[in-house]
């Protein structure tokens, strides 16, 4: 993992980020022309080692043919976060961040230490979908393909509602979150455990559990209340409270059109675009997806049946890497 230096960056709230830092990792080997740059950026709570599985020779995310950047975001150490920000924006006073100030910190990435202009495909899933979509709008130009994979534009009001109460509010609900000033992360493992068992439940298609048809099973796990502790709990655990809380609030706060109309602004994307879903993913439904990539001129949406929904992201299953694979494969032979 490599750190870039951001200076004092000005963020959309107006507030300026002292020192501010963005975490990144390289697969592959920028060219002479600098015209074989693909990037990749994370999900809620997801480092970029998380997406490592999604890259290798012989697979459309090929090291040896692109390089493949994959950057950190605000929120998610060790790129600036509460957890990690020293005095005064450490811990509450930290900041609001922006989907918006992820990307600008992202391109200041790509155009400072590596010069590059142009970007041969942008992709991301779920929060990486968001940050997808604000890169396609707001410099175009760079942008040749972009992928939105279980992501959106702009978060649907269930997903906004599901950020705020299962990601959000088991931490500030808590009376040891102390308006984000809190002693230490320790503090809050209960509230992590909630906000496990409530994403244990709410982002598994309705049939994971099924007596009989159990997924959990080829996964390796006992039972489901192992998968619970082991998958679940595990994941928000590893978090720190604050961080989880700026990562869910700038989620859902995201609009590529900063309050204006979205269609319109989604409309204007020129990049040559897919757009994917998985059958039974409630955080970002494939009827959603589709009005999503009916806005925008040329856009293929690809709809997978997948029997892990929004988990599909951990490329859990051969059928859904395949699947995923092969529309990556095709875009980019576009």
């Amino acid at each position: 993992m490599e750190l870039f230096d951001l200076g004092d960056f000005r963020l959309r709230c107006g507030a300026t980020l002292s020192g501010a830092t963005l975490a990144y990792k390289v697969h592959g080997t920028l060219n002479a022309a600098k015209d074989n740059a693909i990037l990749f950026p994370s999900f809620l709570g997801g480092a970029p080692e998380a997406l490592e599985a999604w890259i290798g020779e012989g697979r459309p995310l090929d090291p040896s043919r692109y390089c493949i950047i994959l950057p950190g975001h605000f929120g998610l150490p060790p790129t600036s976060s509460p957890s990690n920000t020293a005095t005064p924006y450490g811990r509450g006073a930290f900041p609001a961040v922006t989907i918006a100030d992820d990307v600008v910190a992202q391109h200041r990435l790509l155009t400072e230490r590596f010069g590059i202009e142009a970007l041969q495909l942008v992709l991301g899933w779920s929060v990486g979908g968001l940050q997808t979509y604000e890169w396609a709008v707001r410099y175009p130009a760079m942008v040749r393909r972009i992928a939105s994979i279980a992501g959106a534009p702009k978060p649907s009001p269930w997903t906004r509602l599901w950020l705020r109460t299962v990601t959000e509010e088991p931490f500030t609900a808590d009376p040891a979150w102390r308006d984000g000033f809190y002693a230490d992360a320790a503090d809050l493992q209960g509230a992590a455990r909630r906000v496990g068992h409530a994403a244990a439940l709410t982002l598994t298609p309705d049939t994971f559990y099924r007596e009989g048809q159990e997924m959990w099973r080829p996964l390796g796990f006992a039972s489901a209340d192992d998968f619970v502790v082991r998958f679940w709990e595990n994941f928000w655990l590893a978090l720190d409270p604050g961080d989880v809380v700026a990562q869910a609030r700038k989620a859902r706060a995201a609009d590529p059109a900063a309050g204006g109309d979205l269609a319109e602004a989604v409309g204007r994307i020129s990049a040559t675009t897919a757009v994917v879903a998985f059958t039974g993913d409630h955080m970002f439904q494939p009827a959603e997806c589709r009005l999503d990539a009916d806005r925008i001129r040329g856009a293929r949406f690809h709809e997978i049946d997948s029997a892990f929904g929004h988990l599909a992201t951990f490329s859990l299953s051969a059928q859904d890497v395949k699947a995923v694979d092969h529309v990556l494969e095709e875009l980019l032979a576009t």
